[in-house]
């Protein structure tokens, strides 16, 4: 290569400038031309055979629509009379809806005709008393029959009155107008009119309960029409009181009162009662109610009239926007389901003589009363007043009630078994887990179930009041109720001592005495285990292990939230029966089911990854007998009021000295509260659960402060939960805290208020941190 190279470049060094340049300006010329020639006959040779092809086709196409032009007239022509079809149909069509809008409108106007009619003074509504007469079970008086009532919309004294002057013998009348001279007390019912939704939840509907006081101290908007005839109070007087308070007030006390409709209301029905009509729209009394702490209601001049269905009206306008009622005739008047309800708590009852103290007396009342005042007619207008159905199911539950009959059943949730009734996973000793201190907790004991429905007839005898004013379930029997009372403690010993087990036989003691017997003020019991799982078998399976040799253990019920099915594997022996139900859909709400494997009072709600102690379960337990309408569990949380913004609170989950919530993935509740949070709890709280997969712990804290008004309780030291070589979870994410946060403005708003009430202690044993003498054992050893 070397020997090439150096010739090359001995040539190249005598090759003269002047033939390369010839040699270059050669190859220049003649490239082009060869280029230039080729090129051009190509280009001729495609522009023939382009033609060619462009005249293939065309004589083609010539030849086909040369042949089939006749057939392709005959489709056009075709098309043509459909097109006339169709247009004829579609004025046919066009013509048909005009006849029915034409036909609507009439029926509309008719309609419209039909609603005057009904409220002109030419109409009355009677009653068809030979039909009465001729109903099957009528038996000749009517004896064992309610006739039902519900007001009209229209709130004319012929809505309200169905039944008068009609023969209605011995049938308990219902309905929300009534004289003196028809209503008879203790046997006829007054019922609310039909004013709000057939059913539901109705939440939205509501104002919030604070502030205590609001924008005007009283307000009243109404028209009385002339009185004429019977025997009347003379309101024109009470006006005139009324007028002068307001000129003689403070400032800071602002009225709204209008005695005269602007502009002017519609010709109604009415009798000679003197009674009130409404002002304006729903919605504009509803603007000025939301203003007011409190609202003015006059009985009707007709001292006739224990109630009149525009009273009514007035009461239920006023509690549903959260003003208070003051009654003025109070004395006089009656409200409905007052043998069962407790309205004192709830509106204020002045005879018109008074009217000269009410000013003095609103002012009287502190912000804590106002409060108290507007949350009680807040509830008994959600349970009793709100909608059809509830007016329905109060009246039956009154009628009951006075019959000494116990409702229904509270119904139960049958869990759908995630294994079929010929297997289930086998059972295996469980591999080694972290040893538990050497102590005696308990006797191991087969499964005990809590008695159920003893109190069938008693409950209502004894806590009739709790249940229609407090609790606010007269409408189900329950198995059992977190308020059930106890006996006193010497018939313990008395003749009553069946199922108590008493510390040292009732000498008391601690140490092997005291964990030998449950003690306490109530009779043996266990406790059932709930346990909610997403498709994390190890971690349940760690967590059944963990639950071998626990004392009164009755019974674990595993919740399986994944889509597929539970494992087929080996499960660890728990030493209790175990199980398995799969929930209808991913839904953390499954946790508080009340499913009917759930035999005790006790239940004990617990996250797959919780990992507690033998001790701190047992002592839970005991600390829950003695606070059973409360929530006891270890995780303390707190609704922190929210600085930045001043807008609501947020949730805090930072160590604090204060606390309101115990989280439920650890934590005793009565079995009672599993079916509330189905039946009490809104369900908007519910489907906002599920749309965050978040907040069913908040949701129950809610529920249960909201219910007794008392705040958790908290026991031992233990804050926070870790679990080694779980999955992660979804409390986790950050998110997680945001939604928190998001949750219990929510429920806030639903509820009208934040239920949550705080609280600055916790639960340890008796001689927790006790120097004893060295003989003597604590009552445990490490709480």
């Amino acid at each position: 290569m070397n020997i090439i190279y150096e010739r090359f470049c001995l040539w190249l060094g005598h090759l003269k400038l002047s033939r390369v340049i010839i040699l270059v300006s050669v190859i220049l010329f003649v490239v082009p031309l060869f280029t230039h020639y080729y090129l051009s006959k190509y280009e001729s040779m495609s522009i023939s055979q382009g033609d060619n092809a462009l005249r293939y086709n065309l004589e083609a196409f010539s030849d086909i629509s040369t042949k089939n032009v006749a057939d392709l007239k005959v489709r056009i022509e075709e098309m043509l009379r459909i097109k006339a079809s169709v247009s004829t149909e579609l004025r046919e069509l066009e013509a048909k809806r005009g006849r029915l809008q034409r036909e609507a409108a009439a029926a509309s106007s008719k309609a419209d005709n039909a609603k005057a009619d009904t409220v002109s003074d030419s109409y009355k509504l009677y009653l068809n008393g030979s039909a009465i007469t001729t109903l099957p079970y009528w038996g000749g008086d009517g004896r064992n029959h309610v006739l039902l009532n519900l007001a009209r919309r229209d709130l004319s004294v012929g809505s309200g009155d169905a039944f008068r002057g009609a023969s209605t013998g011995r049938a308990m009348l219902a309905q929300s107008t009534f004289t003196h001279n028809h209503f008879r007390p203790g046997f006829d019912v007054i019922t609310p009119p039909a004013l709000g939704p057939p059913g539901g939840d109705v939440w939205a509907d509501c104002a919030p309960i604070s502030p205590a006081r609001r924008k005007y101290l009283l307000s009243f908007q109404g028209l009385q029409p002339p009185p004429k005839g019977l025997d009347k109070d003379q309101d024109g007087t009470l006006i005139s009181l009324l007028e002068k308070m307001v000129k003689t007030a403070p400032a800071s006390d602002v009225f709204f009162l209008q005695f005269e409709c602007d502009p002017p209301v519609e010709k109604r029905v009415t009798l000679p009662i003197g009674d009130w009509a409404l002002c304006g729209t729903d919605r504009s009394r509803r603007a000025v109610l939301r203003d007011s702490t409190f609202v003015l209601i006059l009985a009707p001049a007709d001292r006739n009239y224990v109630t009149t269905a525009l009273l009514q009206a007035r009461l239920y306008e006023a509690l549903r926007s959260g003003a208070i009622p003051v009654v003025l005739g109070g004395d006089r008047i009656r409200l409905p389901y007052e043998e069962v309800l407790d309205w004192k708590r709830a509106v204020i009852l002045l005879p018109k003589a008074r009217v000269t103290e009410m000013h003095f007396l609103m002012r009287s009342f502190p912000d804590a009363d106002l409060l108290a005042l507007r949350r009680q007619g807040r509830v008994l207008w959600e349970r009793y007043l709100s909608s059809v159905q509830a007016s329905i199911d109060s009246l039956l539950a009154t009628i009951r009630t006075r019959l000494h009959i116990p409702p229904k059943p509270v119904p139960h949730t049958v869990g759908l078994p995630a294994f079929n009734d010929s297997y289930f996973p086998p059972r295996v000793e469980p591999a080694a887990v972290d040893a538990e201190p050497e102590e005696t907790l308990g006797p191991l004991e087969a499964p005990y179930s809590s008695p159920t429905y003893q109190r069938n007839f008693s409950v209502g005898l004894l806590h009739g009041y709790e249940l229609w004013n407090e609790w606010g379930e007269p409408f189900a029997l329950y198995p059992q109720l977190p308020w059930d009372p106890t006996v006193t403690s010497e018939a313990r010993f008395l003749g009553s001592a069946a199922g108590f087990r008493p510390v040292g036989a009732g000498a008391g003691g601690s140490g092997r005495e005291f964990s030998e017997a449950l003690g306490g003020d109530r009779p043996r019991e266990q406790f059932t285990i709930v346990i909610l799982t997403y498709e994390r078998e190890a971690v349940l399976a760690a967590a059944l292990a963990r639950l071998r040799g626990l004392p009164y253990l009755n019974k674990v019920v595993v919740v399986w939230n994944g889509p597929s099915s539970a494992g087929a594997g080996s499960w660890p022996e728990s030493g209790a029966p175990v199980a398995v139900v799969r929930g209808s859909r991913n839904s953390l709400n499954n946790r508080f089911l009340p499913y009917q494997l759930i035999e005790t009072e006790a239940v004990l709600c617990v996250d797959d990854d919780a990992h507690l102690r033998h001790d701190e379960i047992i002592f839970a337990f005991r600390v829950w007998r003695e606070h059973r309408d409360q929530i006891v569990g270890f995780p303390g949380r707190y609704h922190a009021w929210d600085l930045n913004f001043n807008n609501g609170f947020l949730y805090n989950s930072n160590y604090s000295c204060e606390l309101s919530m115990v989280l439920t993935g650890a934590a005793f509740v009565h079995r009672y509260y599993l079916w509330a949070y189905w039946r009490v709890l809104p369900a908007a709280m519910r489907d906002y659960v599920d749309e965050y997969m978040n907040c069913e712990d908040i949701a129950m804290n809610f529920l249960v402060a909201h219910i007794t008004r008392k705040p958790p309780v908290k026991v031992t030291s233990r804050w926070t939960f870790r679990c080694p070589g779980c999955p992660v979870t979804l409390s986790a994410d950050e998110t997680h805290f945001h939604e928190r946060h998001k949750c219990i403005q929510f429920f806030t708003q639903v509820m009208g208020y934040t239920p949550l009430l705080s609280t600055q202690f916790r639960a340890d044993s008796v001689l927790f941190k006790t120097r004893i003498p060295h003989d003597k054992q604590k009552c445990f050893k490490f709480i």
